[in-house]
Order: C-alpha cells, then structure tokens, then sequence
C-alpha cells in the first residue's frame, strides 16, 4: 500500500489549509481514475502543483479488502500536501477508510459530484448533494474520530439547477467542520455545458471557508480568470493538466522537458505501460500531427515508446 512507509512515517505532514492561507490561489491536481496516481502527482508537484488529490477511492472496498488497499493507495515521503478522495454513503465506513490512511495523507476528501451512473446507481458521488444531512453525519464522524485539525477533511460537489440548495448544502457542511469545498460548475446532468462560474461566485460569496473553483480549465491564464471570475480560493484541474502537467508552471503546452521527467519517474515508479503510453498520448496531442498520431497511439511497449521519442524528439 505505502511506498516506502518507513520514510513515509518519519515525514512531515503537512497541513494544507497553510496553502489557502498563502494569499496566493491554491493550484490544485484533481482527482482522476486511472490517472491522479503517484506517478503522475510526483510529475505534476515539479511543475507548480501545490496540492494532489488520489483517484476516488470506494471506501467499503478499501475498508473490507487488503488487495483493494494495496492497488489503489501508494504514496511516498514527497507526495504532500496529499488528499486522499473517497466515494462512501455511510459515515463508519469512510471513517473507517480515513482511519487507515491517516498517517499517511494530509487530509480526505468526500466525492459528492461524480456523475457517473453505476456511482449515482450505488449511493456514491452526485446523489449525495441531495443528502445534506447524511453528509453532515459522515463529516462530523470523521471530525470526532480523528482528534487532529490539522488534517484537513474537504466535500467536492456539483451544483444544482436550484443554486439555493447547493448553497444549503455548503452552509450546513460548514457548520460541520469542512475545511473548504470543492465546486465543479456543472450539474450531474451536464457534461460539456459550459461551466457555471457566476454560480461558484454566488457560493464563494456565501461561505467563509475556502471555495475551490472546479471546471474547463485548459492554461494558467484560464485558472486565473476563473478565480477574477468566482473569487475562489484555488483552482482544480483535471483535463487541463492531463494534457499538460506542466500548466500551472505556465508553459502553453507541454515542454519536451516534462515528457522527459514523466519518462523518468514513470520508469522509476515502475508505471503500468499502458498508464505510461496514455499519459503521453494526452501530453502530446497538441505537439504531434495526425501522421504522428497514427503511429505512436499504436505503439505497445516500452521500448518502442522509448525509441520513438528518442528518434523524434531526442528525449
């Protein structure tokens, strides 16, 4: 499960409210399957990511199974500031799941926003900003359980087309305990709408923690729009940095240097290949042609990727 615990545990954590604090907007890697994994987070934090979130997480199958543990949480000693993300419907559970990865992270992070349907079908994600008061009882759980505030315990949400009860919503998990909240501007019904920001504002306005902006954020110069835009404290990005993880760094697309350190830390960590190659077939869709696509989208191991880069791009 921990790369590395012995390091791990001697580590700092760190507390990452500091960030929110800072006077500057808190740049922030979000949760993604398959792709917000160490690796990638290692990648991200050289290139001026100030905060990492993990995939979501299911709670109950990370509580009930050490497999489950072991492939879904890895970490090492300067993976921090770290959120741990779970999707969880009952508040012992996720505690329970928190609990675990404690002294490991900075802090956890409730899934209220996903959309897809096998998670609205279990109880998970989207379906919970319908359920103020269970996420009150899972939020308060938490902060009775681990007796540290320091460690930070978030809600990441989708709006609703009546914005006064999201903004019900953020009240009422604030009275709880939340450290910030986490806003895509979007309901569970959109997909590629464009995103709401006058209602992240709206939201931001009602609050007195820390709102993080959430949505369609492809250049640093996005990110810094949308916080003029909704007054939000940080700005997460998912897509954006997928395609160039060097974004908040401010670089336009990704630099041959970044394809290279994700080489290296990607052999280093040992990455799946299959991770490895779509990886950088995010990173360089915007730097290669339709040609180039063609061949490298199809390549199959390692090596070959390796040859390809070095041949073309001599990295």
């Amino acid at each position: 499960m921990i790369g590395d615990i012995a390091e791990t545990k001697q580590c700092q954590l760190k507390d990452p409210m500091d960030l929110f604090h800072s006077g500057q907007v808190v740049k922030i890697c979000a949760p993604m399957v398959r792709y917000s994994k160490l690796s990638f987070r290692t990648l991200v934090r050289k290139y001026s990511c100030d905060l990492c979130y993990t995939p979501m997480i299911v709670a109950a199958d990370f509580v009930r199974s050490a497999k489950a543990r072991d492939s879904e949480f890895t970490t090492n000693k300067g993976d921090h500031p770290l959120i741990v993300q779970f999707a969880a419907k009952e508040a012992q559970v996720l505690c329970d799941a928190a609990r675990i990865i404690y002294p490991f992270a900075d802090g956890i992070d409730l899934n209220c926003g996903c959309p897809q349907r096998w998670a609205m079908a279990e109880g998970y994600g989207g379906c919970l900003i319908n359920k103020p008061e269970l996420v009150q009882d899972m939020v308060r759980h938490i902060r009775n359980q681990i007796d540290n505030p320091r460690f930070s315990v978030s809600i990441k949400i989708r709006i609703h087309e009546d914005l006064r009860k999201t903004v019900d919503l953020c009240q009422k998990a604030e009275a709880t305990g939340v450290s910030w909240i986490t806003v895509h501007g979007r309901s569970v019904e959109e997909r590629h709408q464009p995103v709401h920001y006058d209602a992240i504002k709206i939201i931001k306005q009602s609050m007195s923690i820390p709102v993080v902006a959430n949505g369609d954020m492809k250049t640093l110069k996005d990110a810094e729009n949308v916080h003029h835009l909704t007054g939000a404290d940080g700005v997460m990005v998912a897509r954006g940095l997928l395609a160039n993880p060097a974004m908040f760094a401010g670089y336009e697309e990704t630099p041959l240097k970044c394809i290279r350190d994700w080489v290296d830390i990607a052999l280093e960590h040992g990455t799946p290949f299959t991770c490895f190659h779509h990886h950088l077939m995010y990173m360089m869709e915007r730097i290669t042609s339709k040609q180039e696509k063609k061949v490298f989208n199809v390549l199959s191991s390692t090596s070959a990727v390796l040859d390809y880069l070095n041949d073309h791009y001599g990295v």
